[in-house]
């Protein structure tokens, strides 16, 4: 599984990092996905950040 955050729609609320932040971390202002793949230990949660997003920022990717 892949998850990718897109950068010009990322607000920067943290609260990806904040449900997963072994997936998820902040850069400057914006959010990223710095595990990739992710491992399946975290799949779940990383997908729950996914569907937090407010402004549906990060896509998941089988």
């Amino acid at each position: 599984m892949k998850a990718v955050v897109d950068q010009d729609t990322c607000i920067g609320c943290t609260l990806c990092v904040q449900i997963c932040p072994e997936v998820y971390k902040m850069e400057e202002d914006k959010a990223v996905a710095y595990t990739n793949p992710v491992p399946p230990a975290q799949e779940a949660t990383a997908k729950q950040g996914a569907e937090e997003c407010p402004v549906s920022a990060i896509t998941v990717e089988e």
